[in-house]
Formats: C-alpha cells, sequence, structure tokens
C-alpha cells in the first residue's frame, strides 16, 4: 500500500466550488471514491480541521483540486501548509472534515516526494527507484521501469550507482523518479529541492514543469518560495493561521519566463498578501 511504501521508505532514511465526479466522502477519514479515469487525480476538501495538543493547525479548509491541476501552496513557516500536504496525503488524520480523493483505488496512484531524498545507502540507484513500484512486477521488469524512469530525469546510465556518489541535484533526480516510476495520478512535493544550489534548483524547477506538462498528474507543491510557486504551479494557496488566505490563478503560459511584468506582478500580489507590502524577497 502507498502508506507503508513511506512509511517504510521515511524509515531508512479557489475555495470557489468547482465541479467534479460524484463522491460520496466519509466523515473523517480519507476516502478512496472510484471515478472515470483522467490523468490527474481530483481531490475534494470539506470543513478541514487539524488541530495537535488542542491547538488549531488547519482551520475549516474547503478546497477543490482538479484533475490535472498544478498547486502551489506557499505561507510563513508554522502557518499549516505541510499539514495540509500531508493530510491530503493521508499521513495525517483529519479532526474533523472529509478528503476525497475522487477515483484513487490503486496502491501507486497517489506518491510523495519529501524534503530530503531518503535513499537507501544499501540499494542501486535503479534499486531505490524500484521502490516506487511497491512489489509488482518481476526483478527484470521493475529494472526495465526503473531505468526508464531514470531516463526520463536525466539520469541514463546511472542504474548501477550508488547514491553515495551522486551530488545533491542527482539524489533529488532519483527521488523524482522513484515516485515518477510507478505513473502516480497525484505528485505531492514537500519543499523538495530547497536544500539545493541556486542553480541546480532552477535546473530541478524546469525538470519538474517537463515531467508534469507531459503527464498531467496532479500537483501539489509545498514551498517557501515565491518564484518558485508561480514557475511551476498554476494556481497558489496561500496559508494564513490554517486558513486558505489567497487562491490565485497563475495565467502565464509554458515555460515560464522568470524576469518578465507579468511574473513580477504575481509575486507582487502573493508577498504584499504576506507582508502588508513589504518587497524584501521571494522567498518565505
Amino acid at each position: 500500500m502507498f502508506a507503508d511504501t513511506l512509511t517504510f521508505i521515511e524509515t531508512a532514511s479557489r475555495t470557489a466550488p468547482r465541479d467534479l465526479p460524484s463522491a460520496k466522502p466519509i466523515p473523517f477519514e480519507v476516502t478512496h471514491e472510484a471515478a472515470a479515469e483522467t490523468r490527474g487525480l481530483p481531490v475534494s476538501i470539506r470543513g478541514l480541521t487539524k488541530a495537535f495538543d488542542a491547538a488549531p493547525v488547519i482551520n475549516g479548509i474547503d478546497l477543490e483540486i482538479p484533475a490535472g491541476q498544478s498547486i502551489a501552496i506557499v505561507g510563513k513557516s508554522g502557518c499549516g501548509k505541510s499539514t495540509l500536504l500531508r493530510l491530503i496525503m493521508g499521513l495525517e488524520t483529519p479532526t474533523t472534515g472529509t478528503i476525497t480523493r475522487i477515483g484513487d483505488k490503486e496502491a501507486t496512484a497517489s506518491r510523495f516526494i519529501f524534503q530530503e531524498p531518503r535513499l537507501l545507502p544499501w540499494a542501486t540507484v535503479a534499486g531505490n527507484v524500484a521502490v516506487g513500484l511497491g512489489r509488482s512486477g518481476t526483478a527484470r521488469s521493475r529494472k526495465t521501469a526503473a531505468l526508464a524512469a531514470l531516463a526520463e530525469v536525466g539520469l541514463d546510465g546511472r542504474g548501477d550507482a550508488w547514491p553515495s556518489v551522486l551530488s545533491g541535484g542527482q539524489k533529488q533526480r532519483v527521488a523524482l523518479a522513484r515516485a515518477l516510476v510507478s505513473r502516480p495520478r497525484l505528485l505531492a512535493l514537500d519543499e523538495p529541492l530547497g536544500a539545493l544550489d541556486a542553480l541546480t534548483r532552477i535546473s530541478m524547477q524546469g525538470l519538474v514543469e517537463r515531467v508534469w506538462r507531459a503527464q498531467r498528474f496532479t500537483s501539489i507543491l509545498v514551498t517557501h518560495d515565491v518564484s518558485e510557486a508561480i514557475a511551476l504551479a498554476d494556481r497558489i494557496l496561500l496559508i494564513e493561521d490554517g486558513r486558505i488566505a489567497l487562491d490565485l490563478d497563475v495565467p502565464l503560459g509554458w515555460p515560464r519566463q522568470r524576469g518578465t511584468p507579468a511574473f513580477a506582478n504575481l509575486e507582487k500580489i502573493v508577498l504584499d498578501r504576506l507582508f502588508g507590502g513589504f518587497e524584501g524577497g521571494a522567498a518565505i
């Protein structure tokens, strides 16, 4: 199961309503309802709250994410953005409310990329990628799929290498390949590029964008970098005090061009909402 795989890896290392297929969410649980096949996985959230030790972190969120949409969640530290992502992916249990991932019938339908690559040091690069397939397939088919996924992220020919010889950017490419090898319909990314140097980070942003445009899975990215959010998402959610304070469409073409007036204007809109007019930088 998806949650089991995540646990194994973890241990080892706008608010406006949208039309969705009918579903019957069960209160207080992440539900998995059947629906017509789509490239991405639609997500419907109603009355979501999450409290730790009686302190609310998520404080009443209603949200519709259409199939195949690329979402970026931004906000100040401690606002609840990573908690929201983990709730959507079933890694946390809601205190109240419902999360419905419509059509999520398979264990490989959803995948999570963490802040660190979390590669298994005793497995080759291809072996690490094959972890994303769960237990499906033969050894030969698993390696074939892993090598194909590595080629997709620009690591063709590195399948027999060990994680210890890879750079930070290469390790994150392996983590991306591991998430993509099962062709997920929902991909969650929790600040996966935050530890990379500036040039490598921009290169990885371009890779993530190209893969999403090719496969059109539903993508949900948590980031502290407003520029990164605009570069990778067609919709930005700003979380403040556990609520959605801003739900902003990004009406820019692909690939995104940094430095344009339109790009800068969107940065200003988000930063002004965060800091009340402060324009000292694009990272939060």
